[in-house]
């Protein structure tokens, strides 16, 4: 039950791998599973647009089950404090990724806040329709990451998720 509450959490959050960071310009285009824009702003930063891609990779992502994908995104020290309040790691998620049922996943309202070159936090709520074995999740949450830029690729660090209210 422990992995479910890691996957709830990172379903709910960012984490993209260089393919979403190539297409950073596409932050505006829809897809099926996030018809919100995911911000108003216009004349987006480089790191914005890069972030908010990431960001938009995710439900792809846990579509396909793809744990290469959260392999290679997530830094070996990753933490994540999920919807239920625990502490989980990069291993617990990996090993968690077979058990989410994705129907909808739509972040909106993403705000990039750059620590330095290296570092910045991401804050979006996210509309969650999913389930974890027979455990529904809340519907509505607010998200918050930490990335790092390790190399040329950004990486999620850390993630917290809290039900909205």
């Amino acid at each position: 039950m422990n992995r479910c509450f890691a996957v709830l959490v990172l379903c709910s959050a960012a984490i993209f791998p260089a393919p979403a960071q190539q297409n950073a310009g596409a932050n505006n285009a829809t897809s099926s599973m996030d018809t919100l824009p995911l911000t108003n702003r216009k004349n987006l930063t480089p790191l914005e647009q890069t972030l908010i891609a990431n960001t938009k990779a995710v439900p792809a992502a846990w579509k396909k089950k793809d744990a290469e994908f959260f392999k290679t995104t997530l830094t070996d020290d990753f933490l994540e404090v999920a919807i239920d309040g625990k502490v989980y790691a990069k291993n617990d998620v990996l090993e968690g990724v077979h058990m989410a049922d994705v129907q909808e996943y739509s972040p909106y309202d993403v705000h990039v806040l750059p620590i330095n070159d290296s570092a910045a936090i991401v804050t979006y709520d996210c509309i969650v329709r999913m389930r974890l074995g027979e455990d529904p999740v809340p519907r509505y949450q607010h998200i918050t990451d930490i990335w790092v830029k390790q190399g040329e690729q950004w990486r999620l660090k850390f993630q917290q998720a809290t039900a909205a209210q």
